[in-house]
């Protein structure tokens, strides 16, 4: 009989997708790595056991336990499938631009959750960041996880989701391109590939309000560089440590409109339903067009599903009222 153990044994060996139609105008073969197919329904649960796993190898997370962590919702999701399995408890903080199915979902798996404004500095006490801080002092018994810094997220694509690109690929791979957020996914995966062909390259999307392009051009922390923005799951107004820059070769900035069209656009034309990271991905790829050619293999990284986005990138209404549609 074949059957895993439980949930988390179903983790990772996505599959690798050609996409058609709407590359049409890259020359090169374009692959997405579709990380939904992960029980989580994101690449986020890779990195949710890895790290779960580590803190309880070295003690900071200790039986009974309570799991504290700020999360744009994937982690989240990831860490409390992890946590019924292993019985611990959840408290996830969110910012307030999040999908509501995100903080539906989180409370449908038993998290406890924490909505913080976000149109604040990273340092002002109602941010998520330092909310997520502040349970953690005040809970008996907790493990603030911090995504952004700890070194485990990165470790889990260097170890399991950098291979499987390699070997779906054949080594052929050419290019890797993918949204960054904590700069686990880009940094462990990048580092993975770039060891077994330097001449890979690794291109970062950002979207605009975020600070990791010009910080990766310049070397400078540009503060006027930060403004809201709608899109999700990508860009920061802090640099986590898990970002290696190091292994990035070059960023290129989506707006947030063209990320939201392209996330209807690939569920659209090539039945693929995938959430708004993917939208940035794939208008990032087409802006990055002419630095592949037809002998090329690119992989994109699909992060996450479209069902968390159902009343917003998938909704016309709220398209509309953004301006993102006539």
């Amino acid at each position: 009989m074949e059957y895993a153990k439980n949930i988390l044994e179903t983790i990772g060996n996505t599959p690798l997708v050609k996409l058609n139609k709407i590359v049409e105008e890259i020359d090169a073969l374009v692959l997405a790595k579709v990380e939904t197919f992960n029980p989580g329904n994101s690449a986020k649960d890779r990195m949710a056991v890895k790290m779960v796993e580590d803190a309880e190898a070295d003690g900071r997370l200790k039986p009974g336990g309570t799991i504290i962590e700020g999360t744009s919702g994937n982690t989240g999701m990831g860490l409390a499938i992890v946590a019924i399995i292993k019985g611990y408890k959840c408290i996830f903080v969110m910012a307030d631009k999040q999908s509501k199915e995100k903080v539906d979902i989180m409370r449908a798996v038993g998290a406890e959750v924490v909505v913080c404004p976000t149109d604040v500095e990273p340092t002002d006490p109602r941010s998520y960041y330092s909310v997520s801080k502040r349970l953690a002092a005040e809970t008996p018994n907790s493990w603030y996880v911090n995504q952004y810094d700890n070194p485990s997220n990165a470790l889990a694509h260097y170890e399991q989701t950098g291979p499987e690109i390699w070997k779906q690929t054949d080594g052929k791979i050419t290019h890797f391109v993918v949204g960054v957020g904590t700069g686990g996914t880009v940094s462990g995966i990048g580092k993975y590939l770039k060891e077994q062909n330097p001449d890979i390259k690794v291109w970062g999307i950002d979207t605009y309000g975020s600070v990791f392009k010009k910080y990766h051009e310049t070397g400078i922390f540009d503060e006027n560089e930060i403004y809201p923005y709608i899109t999700e799951g990508i860009g920061e107004d802090i640099l986590p440590k898990n970002v290696d820059f190091s292994i990035i070769d070059g960023f290129t900035k989506v707006t947030d409109k063209d990320a939201a069209v392209y996330t209807q656009k690939i569920a659209k034309e090539e039945g693929i339903f995938v959430g708004n990271s993917a939208g940035s991905a794939v208008k990032g790829l087409l802006q990055l067009k002419e630095h592949f050619s037809k002998d090329d293999v690119v992989v994109v990284l699909f992060h996450d599903h479209g069902s968390r986005y159902i009343g917003k990138m998938f909704n016309d209404d709220w398209m509309r009222e953004n301006n993102f549609i006539d």
